[in-house]
């Protein structure tokens, strides 16, 4: 009797493997995929290429798309197809209290699903996912080190309501709110306890009205818009779930991914960029595409394009991820097209791509990233088997103040801090008085934590912002649950060209790595005996600082209170003692940095390969990963001085920009240090130029080619910086833009005048002249018609081209 299972094991196996199914993933580790949406184009585009990478990633499990509708929208809505559904009463309009508000589906939905789907009742581990994802390859909850009672997920950084009062308001037990989310992998057992608190606390959440502020939530619109993911932390800490955080599993495309880690899952949410090429899901709100014959999002650089791109290996991986996440979204359309019963769309190059090998290779499905090798390379001479220390977690901050002056130096950061791979999250912060704070618009420009301004010193009454940094930095520390190793901090007048890590840059513990300062000569004189009781280890360091997050707990406030205490000693003010060009005390920060460290002993490793100053003549094979425009740089008649754009608010008034820098190929290339010394400047100008046009662009600004007299204040200022003029007083700038514009536009009236009264006396003489050819008697009748016919083809062609010449002139 025993002989027949060891057969019908195998039997079942070979079934098994043949139909394509694992069997390691039978019972009792059954899996069930949710996804959640509701009934419009926009979220049918984002279902068709969830389920085309769904299928293309073999998923193991079913899967269900959680519909929600109104009775209306149900009537003409025409997707039912597209994935295997169970359809949802829509709770977008609360049936109690009237608030709008979609994200609450989600728990809603999963609640109905677990009320009413037999599949809930035969299942052990759900997946629960957005629709606006990509899948690279399978979730298994086990795999990845799900327990029951300890689900899996991604971190949500920016929930900074799980740390502040918020918390404390809507969950009894705060100290077990965790800032997770979009992916969750869960046991059944526990999404059942899990999914009514989900959804009544998100309800609780949105009522809070009181309690929605940016500072609170971290919500940059402040409206309450993400109360469904706080509802999801406070529900799951009221149920006593703690989470295993996973930061590798899921990746934003535009992002750069840390080395050696390859994520599972693409989440679309943001814009991102290739080149010239980007992409929003947000600019296909109401887009049909689905329903379109042969329509598809335009496409991507090819891969070998993407290789000409970008040298560093780790950053165009990072741009393959992007071009992978719309060619994968492009291939589902394709298919969807074809089941939709649409004809055969005409060859294409692209066409030919997204059908090759060469494209079924780079997308088939990708196994998790084994832990090991989420780690530093082995280095030369080490054993294989030795031991290899993981990549600790960084994050970096910049200090800034409620300024427009601030504000368009950190879109610059913050567009470039996505592109240049930094690994962790970012934080500004932000000091403002509470006057600021009221009429303050850049909310959204960054993640943000709000500090009191100290530019008016409290006791002293000393007017001196620079003091702001150490006492923001002070201020974030005491405040904020900090999860990183190492801390990197920069000034918001920097444009990041590649990641500032530890481990490139060897810190350690007790050693922390900055940029040379030379300038700090107080260091080597009286000054720092006056302010140290150790001068000797007073380093002439600062602009990019990387520390470990203990050396900065216990240097923090030194550095503040040294700041004080320098800028208190106005009998040492003087040049040649300070180095301070305006003997003002303006730099006592920098001496308060350098005299805190030294209280401490923290020596640096100083390094001058991190940071450069635009204008100045790089060493030759150097790679800088930061450009300080701190100080006015020039290329040629074209110069760029921050201090000019003080009171210019560039941020706020559409498709504003700075004066554009030279062409590349306009430069002198015979001496090769100057040549690259200018080609950093423009890139710096450039970086900040386009950093500014994504912001407007994000920021739904009308189409500057649209005439709109609205924008006439906008168009002022643009056309003065295109003249060269890049003085702060925008009122006499846009007064002599104005000037100007009234002058060509009366210049180009009688341009269309002389033009028009050419035409008409050109005509009357051909008539003229014509009119006697007519005369000379009907034996020429026949020439004269011919000529006739080619006269008046002349006219047409004439006055077309006359046409033309008027509306570009009028342009």
């Amino acid at each position: 009797m025993a002989k027949p299972l060891p057969f019908f094991t195998l039997l079942t196996f070979w079934v098994g493997f043949i139909s394509g199914q694992n069997p390691g993933l039978q019972a009792p580790y059954r899996i069930h995929t949710l996804f959640s949406v509701e009934c419009q184009n926009y979220f049918d585009w984002q279902t068709v290429g969830f389920m085309h990478s769904f299928n293309k990633a073999r998923q193991p499990g079913p899967v269900t798309r959680l519909l929600s509708c109104t009775e209306e929208e149900r009537k003409n809505y025409k997707g039912m197809d597209l994935a295997p559904t169970l359809e949802v009463p829509s709770m977008s309009r609360h049936p109690k209290t009237g608030d709008w508000y979609p994200a609450i589906n989600k728990p809603a939905g999963i609640v109905h699903w677990l009320k009413h789907s037999k599949d809930a009742e035969n299942v052990d581990w759900v997946v629960i996912l957005d629709a606006d994802m990509i899948l690279r390859g399978p979730i298994i909850p086990w795999e990845l080190g799900a327990e029951k009672g300890r689900p899996i997920a991604a971190y949500y950084g920016y929930l900074v309501g799980c740390h502040n009062i918020l918390a404390k308001l809507h969950t009894k037990h705060p100290e077990l709110c965790d800032k997770a989310g979009g992916l969750l992998a869960m046991h059944i057992d526990d999404l059942r306890v899990l999914a009514p608190l989900w959804l009544s606390k998100t309800e609780e959440v949105r009522e809070d009205r009181a309690h929605w502020a940016t500072n609170i939530t971290g919500d940059i619109y402040g409206q309450g818009w993400i109360s469904e993911m706080y509802g999801y932390s406070f529900g799951a800490a009221e149920a006593g779930l703690r989470h295993k955080i996973n930061d590798d599993l899921m990746i934003y495309p535009g992002y750069t991914p840390r080395p050696g880690v390859d994520p599972i899952l693409l989440h679309y949410g943001l814009t991102f960029s290739v080149g010239n090429w980007s992409f929003s899901k947000l600019e296909h709100h109401e887009d049909g595409i689905v329903y379109e014959c042969g329509r598809l999002f335009p496409e991507p650089p090819y891969p070998r394009e993407v290789k000409s791109m970008e040298s560093d290996p780790n950053k165009r991986r990072g741009l393959f991820l992007s071009i992978e996440c719309i060619n994968t979204m492009n291939e589902g359309l394709l298919l969807q097209h074809v089941r939709n019963g649409c004809p055969k769309p005409k060859w294409t190059k692209y066409l030919s791509f997204l059908k090759s090998k060469t494209f079924a290779e780079l997308t088939k499905p990708k196994l998790l990233t084994p832990p090991r090798t989420q780690t530093e390379p082995t280095k030369k001479g080490k054993e294989i088997d030795e031991y290899i220390r993981p990549y600790p977690k960084i994050h970096t901050l910049f200090s800034t103040e409620c300024t427009s002056y601030f504000d368009w130096q950190t879109v610059g950061l913050m567009h470039s801090f996505h592109l240049s791979g930094q690994p962790g999250n970012i934080t500004r912060l932000l000091s403002c008085t509470d006057e600021e704070l009221k009429n303050y618009k850049g909310h959204d420009l960054a993640p943000t934590h709000y500090v009191p301004s100290m530019s008016r010193h409290p006791l002293t009454g000393d007017w001196y912002p620079a003091i702001n940094k150490p006492a923001a930095v002070v201020h974030w520390l005491n405040h904020v649950d900090i999860d990183a190793e190492y801390i990197v901090i920069l000034d918001a007048d920097m444009i990041l060209r590649g990641p500032i890590t530890p481990w490139e840059f060897k810190a350690a513990r007790g050693r922390p790595v900055s940029t040379p300062y030379d300038y700090l000569i107080g260091c080597d004189n009286e000054l720092a005996k006056l302010h140290t009781r150790h001068p000797e280890a007073c380093d002439k360091v600062g602009g990019v600082i990387i520390m470990h997050i203990d050396d900065l707990r216990e240097f923090a406030l030194l550095w503040l209170l040294k700041t004080e205490e320098v800028r208190a000693d106005k009998a040492h003010y003087a040049t040649n003692i300070t180095g301070d060009i305006f003997e003002s005390g303006w730099i006592s920060e920098m001496y308060g940095y350098s005299f805190g460290a030294a209280e401490l002993n923290l020596r640096h490793l100083i390094s001058s390969e991190i940071l450069i100053y635009p204008g100045y003549v790089p060493e030759s094979g150097v790679k800088y990963r930061v450009f300080h425009y701190g100080l006015e740089f020039k290329v040629g008649n074209w110069s760029f001085d921050k201090a000019k754009w003080r009171e210019v608010d560039v941020v706020n008034n559409c498709w504003s920009t700075f004066p554009d820098p030279p062409d590349p190929s306009t430069l002198e290339q015979t001496d090769d240090s100057l040549l690259q010394r200018d080609l950093l400047s423009i890139e710096c100008a450039r970086t900040l130029n386009e950093a500014l046009h994504l912001h407007h662009k994000r920021r739904n600004c009308p189409d500057p080619t649209a005439s709109n007299p609205k924008l006439d204040t906008t168009k002022d200022i643009t056309t003065s910086r295109k003249l060269g003029r890049s003085s702060g007083n925008v009122s006499q700038e846009s007064s002599e833009a104005k000037a100007k514009d009234g002058l060509f536009s009366t210049l180009r009236f009688w341009i269309i005048l002389l033009w028009v009264f050419s035409g008409l006396g050109f005509m009357l003489v051909m008539l003229a002249v014509c009119s006697s050819y007519a005369g000379k008697g009907s034996s020429k009748g026949k020439s004269i018609k011919n000529r006739r016919r080619a006269y008046t083809g002349f006219l047409k062609t004439n006055g077309r081209d006359r046409q033309t010449r008027k509306s570009d002139v009028s342009l």
